[in-house]
């Protein structure tokens, strides 16, 4: 009986939707980090009682329960765009894309709940003497996709495709597996009204992005979805992947082949759909991202990483129990996770990766699996709360163990990469100048 292959070469077009995404996901990680950087500078610099101050500030009309202080903002409000963007990809990825064929999916998928269960794992047994500190079991469960995907972009220059396939895959379902956790573990009292109130402007999000009303619209149901869902004490990012599930990921089947759209139209038909058969969701994913990655992500991380790093501050945080429990989680418990859900996968069953692919290149991503940020940081906050000593203690065992994730992907990977990159120059030198290899 034929083994099945769980990663295959992509389609072309699979392909160049591919290396869109990586080429804005690079950007946004150099982006995510800059914005980090800047927020430990100013928390730490004769300026940080005027970071501290703005984090306070609070906007918003009070009437809607939307006085908010600028940090809640920046992770109630940017973040429902990332997640939005998320939730878009997700759903490509289901209806069209790698997790469509449950024998392709599956290999993705129990690493990915194995990389979310581990860590979990090792953090209530590291922190299993800490009182209070069982709240915080879902910190270092969550993959940051942009800053790992930029890290494997700068690394593996000559590593293949198929390896870059697999991070994305495996980082869609685990910010699936993120939101589920957000609404359902973090979310301490449920206010029912509000809640059924946003499934109006939620449907009348779905009909306009189906029908393909005018985009100027689609801002008013999203927002009142939003706001509604915030008020029902769901954390509202989760209404960004609701709102995102409801676009559709197929295109009309009126819809034209790939290529340029006719001379003298605007690529869209009369119902919203683009001429080169591409989906809503596609079209909204591409017109969306740049936001999420260029502000959204950025500006969270800006508010969210400033955190004392004076010597007392970093004593203080080396003695809290949380902070080996949170740096385990990411260094040791999502790699192995990773690692290990895939070679049961390959091991026990019929599934097997993709022929480029070797057991150390999988151990390298596993590795950078422990990169934790955006989402980390998020439920770090959810779980501890926004401000106070161990709030802080948790945004430096987030920063700590991304760096020291990523500098043990990147031991890994670069000698992979010199691996590859010594195998292509010994293709070239075996086939003889001007010929083609047969």
């Amino acid at each position: 009986m034929p083994v099945r292959r769980i990663f295959t070469h992509l389609s072309g077009r699979e392909q160049r939707f591919l290396s869109d995404v990586l080429r804005t996901e690079t950007v946004g990680g150099v982006l995510l980090l800059l914005g980090a950087t800047a927020g430990l500078v100013w928390a730490n610099s004769p300026w940080s009682d005027t970071y501290r101050e703005l984090l306070g500030t609070r906007l918003g009309p009070s009437a809607l329960h939307l006085d908010l202080t600028v940090q809640a903002w920046a992770a109630d409000g940017l973040l429902a765009v990332f997640f939005f963007v998320a939730g878009l990809e997700l759903k490509r990825e289901l209806v069209a894309g790698e997790l469509r064929d449950p024998a392709r999916a599956a290999v993705p998928v129990v690493a990915a709940v194995a990389g979310v269960v581990l860590p979990a794992a090792v953090y209530l047994v590291v922190s299993a003497s800490e009182p209070g500190a069982a709240s915080g079991w879902a910190v270092p469960v969550a993959t940051d996709i942009a800053v790992a995907l930029a890290a494997l972009a700068v690394l593996g220059t000559h590593l293949p495709a198929a390896l870059r396939s697999f991070l994305l895959t495996l980082a869609v379902v685990d910010d699936l597996l993120a939101v589920v956790i957000i609404a359902v573990a973090y979310t301490d009292e449920l206010h029912p009204w509000p809640l059924l109130a946003a499934v109006v402007p939620l449907v009348a999000f779905a009909v306009l992005a189906r029908r393909g009303g005018p985009w100027w619209l689609l801002p008013v149901p999203a927002l009142l979805t939003w706001a509604l869902v915030h008020a029902g004490g769901v954390h509202a990012t989760v209404a960004g992947v609701a709102l995102a599930f409801t676009v559709p990921a197929l295109a009309h089947p009126g819809a034209g082949h790939p290529g340029p759209a006719p001379s003298g139209t605007t690529g869209h038909d009369a119902i919203g759909h683009d001429a080169i058969g591409h989906s809503p969701a596609e079209r909204y994913e591409h017109a969306l991202r740049p936001v999420s990655a260029g502000v959204a992500v950025p500006v969270f991380a800006l508010f969210a990483a400033g955190v004392g790093l004076s010597p007392g501050d970093l004593v203080a945080a080396v003695r809290d129990p949380i902070v080996l429990a949170v740096v385990a989680g990411l260094v040791v418990g999502k790699p192995v996770g990773v690692l290990g859900g895939t070679y049961l996968m390959a091991r026990f069953t019929r599934a097997e990766l993709d022929p480029d692919l070797s057991w150390a290149d999988i151990t390298g991503v596993s590795l950078l699996s422990g990169i934790g940020f955006t989402v980390s940081l998020l439920i770090g906050e959810l779980a501890f709360g926004a401000a106070g000593e161990r709030s802080d203690h948790v945004r430096l065992a987030v920063l700590a163990g991304t760096l020291l994730a990523a500098v043990a992907a990147a031991l890994v990977l670069t000698r992979r990469n010199r691996h590859y990159r010594a195998l292509e120059t010994a293709e070239a030198v075996t086939v003889p100048a001007g010929s083609t290899p047969g």
